[in-house]
C-alpha cells in the first residue's frame, strides 16, 4: 500500500487535516489512515544558519570580518525541533510514500516552511499544494478535490526566499556594523529600522510644537450659531465681538448638500488590528494570536489576509452567513438587513486569500467556550461584515454663511437622511464597554438668502494642538501607505513589511528598548532616537524599504528576478560597511547608559554609582565597593537596595524592614549600619533587634 504524505505549519491544523481525511491513527509525530499520512512543522524547523556556523572568526563581531556574505547559503534546524524534523525527514524518505501534499500555511511564509524541510530532507518526490483560507471540513475537501502542483508557487518561494535571505544580509551586517562602532548591541532590520524612523520623525514634531494661541469671535440668535474663522490677537477679536453685539447679521448663502457614505469594506488583517487597538486596546500582535486561534478553531477564516473582498463564487456563502448572524448576534436582533452582497465581491481584489470573515462552524458552534477577547473578535468581524452588505449611509449638509460687521461666520449643519450601515455600527458599538466617539448632529433651522437676525457675540481663546504621538493603530495605516507617494500609480502598494509581519515588528522594538508603550501611544525611547539620527538612509527611509517589498510582490506574481533583487540587497551590504568604516569619538560614547549617582564615597567623596551587581565608586583608585549580593543581607533574606545603599552613604545607617532572623525563623525591623568601610569588603551590622 502506498500513502500521501500530507504536511501542515502546526499540530493543531494537522488534527483538523487529519481529522476531515480519515487520517485517524495516532503515531509518534503524525497520524495514519485512509491512505494518508498527515504530519507538521513547528513553525519554522529549518531555518539559514547563524553567521558563525560559516567561519569560525565569525562567532566574534569584527569590523575586518563584514561584510558577511554567505555563498552558498546554509541551513540548520534548532535542536528543539530536531525530533520532528527526524519526523519528517523518515515519513518523506518512506518507499511506500509516493507522493507529498503541502499543507502549511497558505501565504509566502507558509511556502518558505515547507520548502526548506522538503530541501532538507533531500526529498524529491512530487508535490501538490493544498490552499485554503478556512479550517472548516467543507473547505479542507474542497481544498483536497482541487490540489495543485506545487510549482504553481515556485514564483512565490522565491519572493519568500529572497525576503529571508534580505533580512538575514540586512539584519546580520548593519546590526554588527553598528553594533562594533557603537560599543552596544544595536539591532537594525531591513523593516523594523525605517518603523522606528517613522516614530522618531513624530516625536519630533510634538517636541518642536509650538503652541500658539488664537481667537474665534461666535454670533448667536435663538438656537443658531455662527462662527468667524481664526483671529490671531484678542485685540481685533474683541473689537469684533464689540462691533457684533446688538446688530443685526444677514444670511449671505446657504448651501445644502446630499451626501452619501458608502458601507465599509470587509477586514484585511491591517485593518482588523486597527480597529481592535482602537476598539479594545489589543496589541497588532494579540489581534493576530487572538484571529489564528479562532482560525484554528474553525470559526473565522484565514487571518494572515490583504484582500477586502471575497471571490465572486463566494455570494451565495456570504448570503446565507449575513441571514444566520441576524438571528445570532444579540445586537442584531430585529434588524432590517436587505443585503447587498455583490458590493463584497471581486475576484480581482483577492491574491491569496479573501477578507476575513466568519465561518458556517461559527454559526453552528456561536460564542460558547470563547475567551472574552475571542468573543471580541468574532463581534467585530461579524458586525464589519454585515456593515458592509448594508444600504449606504444618507445625510444632508447645509453650510450658512452670514455677514455681520464688515465680516463672515459661518454655521454648518448635518441632517440624516438615511441611517444604513450606520445602524448596524451604532448597536454594535453600543455593546462596548470602551467609550467610542459618537457624531454630533448640528440641525440648523430653516434658513434663506437675505433673512436677518439680531445677535450676541462672544470670543473664545483656543491654542493649536501638536501632532499626536503614534498608536498600534495609526502606526500601522502609516506602515501599510508607506512610500505610496513615490510609487508610480500602477505598482501594488505594500508599504513596510505585510499584514503578516507588522505585529511582529512592533514587538520587537519594543523588546529590543527602542520603544515603549505609553498607555495606547508608541514612543521612542532615547536609544531609539539616537539609533534612527545615526543610521544612513538607506536603512532608515520608508520609501526606500516600502520599494523592496513592492519589488517582492512583483516577484512573487513573476514579474520580476529574484537574482536581480538579491543582487541589489548584496551591493547595499557592501556599500554600507565601506562608507562606516569609523565614527569619531564623541559618538562612541552616544549609547552608554546614564549612571545613577546613589551617594557619595565614604573614603574619597567621589560620587557612587549603580552597577548590575554592585554600588561602586566612581574614582577607579579608589576601589571602594558594595556587592549587592553582599552575605550580610543574603543570610537576611533582605534584597540590598538602591534606597537602602543610599541611606547608609548619606547617615551610616539605614532602617530596614523585614530582615529575617535564622533563631526564630520570624522576620524584624532593625537600624543596619555601616560598620567598615576601610577593608578590601565592607562590613555591616544591626544596631537594633527585636
Amino acid at each position: 500500500m502506498s500513502f500521501q504524505l500530507v504536511i501542515a505549519e502546526k499540530p493543531s491544523v494537522a488534527r483538523s487535516i487529519a481529522a476531515v481525511i480519515g487520517a485517524t491513527e495516532k503515531q509518534t509525530g503524525y497520524w495514519q489512515g485512509g491512505g494518508y499520512l498527515v504530519s507538521w512543522c513547528i513553525g519554522h524547523l529549518v531555518s539559514f544558519a547563524e553567521a558563525g556556523q560559516y567561519d569560525e572568526k565569525y562567532c566574534k563581531w569584527k569590523y575586518e570580518d563584514l561584510p558577511i556574505l554567505p555563498q552558498p547559503w546554509q541551513f540548520i534546524v534548532p535542536d528543539e525541533k530536531k525530533q520532528q524534523f527526524e519526523v519528517l525527514r523518515a515519513l518523506l524518505n518512506r518507499p511506500d510514500v509516493d507522493s507529498v501534499t503541502a499543507a502549511t500555511d497558505a501565504g509566502r511564509e507558509g511556502e518558505l516552511i515547507f520548502r526548506f524541510v522538503y530541501q532538507m530532507a533531500g526529498c524529491t518526490k512530487p508535490v501538490k499544494r493544498l490552499w485554503v483560507s478556512s479550517m472548516e471540513d467543507a473547505a479542507i475537501r474542497e481544498g483536497f478535490a482541487n490540489l495543485r502542483p506545487d510549482s504553481d508557487y515556485d514564483a512565490l518561494y522565491q519572493s519568500a526566499l529572497c525576503r529571508a535571505k534580505a533580512d538575514w544580509l540586512v539584519g546580520i551586517n548593519a546590526t554588527r556594523l553598528f553594533s562594533v562602532l557603537y560599543h552596544k548591541t544595536l539591532t537594525v532590520g531591513r523593516v523594523q529600522t525605517p518603523t522606528l524612523k517613522m516614530l522618531v520623525d513624530r516625536d519630533a514634531k510634538i517636541l518642536r510644537f509650538q503652541k500658539e494661541k488664537y481667537y474665534t469671535v461666535g454670533i448667536q440668535s435663538g438656537s443658531l450659531k455662527a462662527d468667524s474663522g481664526r483671529i490671531a490677537d484678542a485685540e481685533t477679536a474683541n473689537s469684533l465681538k464689540e462691533k457684533c453685539t446688538g446688530t443685526t447679521t444677514v444670511c449671505t448663502s446657504v448651501k445644502q448638500e446630499k451626501k452619501t457614505e458608502q458601507p465599509p469594506k470587509l477586514y484585511d488583517l491591517t485593518t482588523l488590528q486597527r480597529e481592535a487597538n482602537r476598539l479594545f486596546g489589543f496589541t497588532a500582535k494579540q489581534t493576530l494570536d487572538y484571529a489564528q486561534q479562532l482560525y484554528e478553531k474553525k470559526l473565522l477564516t484565514y487571518p494572515r489576509t490583504d484582500s477586502q473582498y471575497l471571490t465572486e463564487d463566494m455570494g451565495q456563502t456570504a448570503q446565507h452567513l449575513v441571514s444566520d448572524l441576524l438571528g445570532l448576534l444579540p445586537f442584531a436582533q430585529g434588524l432590517a438587513l436587505t443585503a447587498e452582497v455583490g458590493r463584497i465581491l471581486n475576484s480581482k481584489k483577492v491574491s491569496d486569500h479573501h477578507a476575513i470573515i466568519p465561518t458556517a462552524e461559527f454559526v453552528k458552534q456561536g460564542f460558547a467556550g470563547l475567551a472574552e477577547s475571542e468573543c471580541k473578535l468574532m463581534n467585530l468581524v461579524c458586525s464589519k461584515l454585515l456593515c458592509a452588505v448594508a444600504a449606504p449611509y444618507e445625510y444632508e449638509t447645509v453650510t450658512a454663511v452670514f455677514s455681520c460687521a464688515g465680516n463672515e461666520f459661518t454655521a454648518k449643519g448635518k441632517t440624516v437622511l438615511i441611517l444604513g450601515w450606520k445602524e448596524i455600527d451604532q448597536r454594535f458599538r453600543a455593546t462596548l464597554k470602551a467609550d467610542t466617539e459618537e457624531e454630533v448632529l448640528n440641525a440648523l433651522p430653516e434658513l434663506a438668502e437675505g433673512q436677518s437676525f439680531s445677535v450676541t457675540a462672544n470670543v473664545s481663546e483656543h491654542f493649536t494642538s501638536p501632532p499626536k504621538a503614534y498608536t498600534e493603530d495609526t502606526l500601522l495605516s502609516a506602515m501599510e501607505r508607506a512610500g505610496a507617494e513615490d510609487m508610480p500609480e500602477n505598482t501594488e502598494r505594500k508599504g513596510l513589511g505585510t499584514p503578516a509581519t507588522r505585529a511582529a515588528i512592533l514587538e520587537k522594538l519594543v523588546q529590543m528598548g527602542f520603544v515603549q508603550r505609553k498607555g495606547k501611544q508608541l514612543v521612542p525611547t532615547k536609544d531609539g532616537i539616537n539609533l534612527a539620527v545615526v543610521l544612513p538612509e538607506s536603512l532608515t527611509s520608508p520609501a526606500l524599504t516600502a520599494e523592496w517589498e513592492n519589488r517582492l510582490t512583483e516577484i512573487a506574481k513573476g514579474n520580476a528576478d529574484a537574482d536581480e533583487f538579491m543582487a541589489e540587497i548584496e551591493a547595499q551590504v557592501r556599500q554600507l560597511v565601506k562608507t562606516y568604516s569609523c565614527i569619531s569619538a564623541d559618538k562612541q560614547n552616544l549609547f552608554q547608559s546614564e549612571r545613577v549617582i546613589i551617594g557619595k564615597c565614604p573614603r574619597c567623596s567621589e560620587n557612587v554609582y549603580e552597577g548590575k551587581k554592585n554600588f561602586y565608586c566612581g574614582n577607579r583608585s579608589c576601589q571602594f565597593v558594595m556587592w549587592k549580593n553582599d552575605r550580610f543581607f543574603e543570610q537576611r533574606k533582605k534584597a540590598f537596595t538602591p534606597k537602602i545603599a543610599a541611606a547608609l552613604l548619606k547617615n551610616g545607617k539605614a532602617k530596614v524592614k523585614g530582615l529575617y532572623s535564622e533563631k526564630t525563623g520570624k522576620t524584624y525591623d532593625a537600624m543596619v549600619l555601616l560598620a567598615d568601610t576601610g577593608g578590601k569588603y565592607v562590613n555591616y551590622r544591626v544596631e537594633r533587634k527585636e
